[in-house]
């Protein structure tokens, strides 16, 4: 049964709301996956903060008008699984990991911010690590000198304590 016209309007508008929200898009073609397939792509998608849909490919090409992601609208051919995310990472990690092991997904493409992306440019995103991971790297160089600086200022009575140990532990071998 199709949607009638309110109903789509109200679909594009969801999607608009999405894409609103999204920092990329990844499109990829779904045809052949069994239920059980696409039921772990979602749970694992929900698990890393990807909204995943499927809807029609001229409903979403009616809800990226006038976006920055209204170049890919070009790409939405076929049965087609889309991918949002505000990550811009996440989306395609989510997705390029679940084409590794589950041939019947195919990547199609992807867009940022005015900017469309062919596979290999999905796949090169997917490779690079997450903003949580960098912001933890980042933090961990931050932290490095300051806790270098407490071990070195910690180190000098430690030093002193060993020092008159060595000495007390001399003075008692003298005299015995």
């Amino acid at each position: 049964m199709g949607l009638n016209r309110q109903d789509k309007a109200a679909v594009i508008e969801e999607v608009a709301g999405i894409v609103a929200n999204s920092s990329a898009i990844v499109i990829a073609e779904y045809r052949g996956l069994s239920v059980e397939a696409v039921t772990k792509l979602r749970a694992e998608a929900r698990k890393n903060g990807v909204t995943l849909r499927v809807v029609k490919n001229t409903l979403v090409r009616r809800a990226v008008e006038g976006t920055e992601f209204a170049g890919l609208a070009d790409q939405f051919v076929g049965p087609l699984v889309y991918g949002f995310s505000a990550d811009p990472v996440a989306a395609a990690k989510v997705l390029v990991n679940f084409a590794k092991g589950n041939d019947k997904l195919v990547i199609k493409g992807g867009a940022m911010a005015n900017y469309v992306m062919d596979v290999e440019a999905v796949k090169n995103l997917a490779e690079m690590p997450s903003r949580e991971e960098l912001i933890a790297k980042l933090m961990a160089t931050m932290n490095e000198p300051i806790a270098k600086f407490v071990r070195t200022i910690n180190e000098v009575p430690a030093r002193f304590v060993r020092t008159v140990a060595a000495v007390r532990d001399a003075k008692e071998q003298a005299a015995a």
